[in-house]
């Protein structure tokens, strides 16, 4: 890793997303739809110009599935990429015809229902960040602004002494406006009686998570759940050893461990099955099976 103490398996993390393409695809019943929590290529690859290269294989690998496939946008594809170019490449997974999301076009944030009445809600995690807008633009100049008021350390990705130590670079936070959304998106929800299964990159319960890797201001996105009766789970990734807990709402938050830091003999997926009063995880490799009541 970048300091130099983790073992990271780059060569054989394609190997492994191919090998869990292969084990969905003969599922049965079948898949209705995969979820991709972010960084699906690394961040040095645009060092190397080999970005659009490493997107495309991931692609398609994925692309041999015969379902949707829902993709969080996470730091790494912002080290590579401009939101305006992920938003016209095929992780902007926003079904067509479907849902509005927040009014910033470029916001990857939307809800839709794959199966009645279950909805999926795909937050974006680094709508207030410094990763993937132009310096000099007001949405980089607030998030900047914001990071230096929390993060007085000359390397903005060091946590050290941090009363808030999520407060780093390679982390992000929601705007208002997308809290706002997502309220919305919740209410009809409740309204509706759905169970609302939330994704996005960043863990937003430091249960969930080392305190570390977490959302900017990941409470305002805990105190909007917490005001609906709707949301049962929520999924992020982020955090390579991964993490869960079962909040003070009842609300699961999972964690799911990271391709890149496992090893080659073993793998890190799961296939998630859906009733109504729980949710079975059927875990491969470093991903435990886990049974998540409602």
């Amino acid at each position: 890793d970048f300091g130099g103490t983790r073992r990271r398996y780059y060569r054989h993390s394609l190997r492994l997303l191919r090998d869990a393409v292969r084990a969905w695809a003969a599922e049965t019943p079948p898949l209705d739809f995969v979820l991709q929590l972010g960084d699906s290529i690394d961040g040095l690859n645009a060092r190397r110009g080999q970005a659009e290269a490493a997107l495309q294989q991931v692609l398609e690998a994925l692309g041999q599935l015969p379902v949707p496939v829902h993709h969080a946008w996470g730091n790494h594809e912002l080290y590579n990429f401009s939101r305006a170019r992920l938003a016209r490449s095929a992780l902007c997974s926003r079904p067509a015809g479907g849902s509005a999301g927040p009014p910033d076009r470029l916001c990857h944030a939307y809800h839709c229902s794959p199966a009645p009445p279950l909805r999926l809600v795909v937050l974006d995690a680094y709508d207030l960040s410094t990763l993937g807008r132009d310096p000099g633009t007001p949405r980089y100049e607030e998030a900047l602004r914001l990071l230096r008021e929390k993060n007085p350390n000359e390397d903005l990705n060091s946590p050290a002494g941090l009363k808030e130590p999520q407060f780093v670079a390679f982390n992000g936070g929601f705007s208002q406006a997308q809290l706002d959304w997502f309220d919305e998106v919740l209410k009809f929800s409740d309204e509706n009686q759905e169970k609302v299964v939330v994704m996005g990159h960043l863990p937003i319960h430091p249960d969930a998570s080392d305190r570390v890797c977490l959302a900017w201001n990941y409470e305002a996105a805990l105190s909007v759940i917490h005001s609906h009766r709707c949301v049962v789970c929520v999924l992020a990734g982020h955090l390579h050893d991964g993490g869960y807990c079962l909040d003070s709402r009842g609300v699961h938050h999972l964690t799911l461990e990271g391709v890149i830091e496992t090893p080659p003999e073993s793998n890190a997926f799961g296939t998630i099955y859906v009733y109504e009063d729980k949710m079975i995880l059927k875990g491969r490799g470093r991903i435990a099976d886990r049974v998540m009541h409602f």
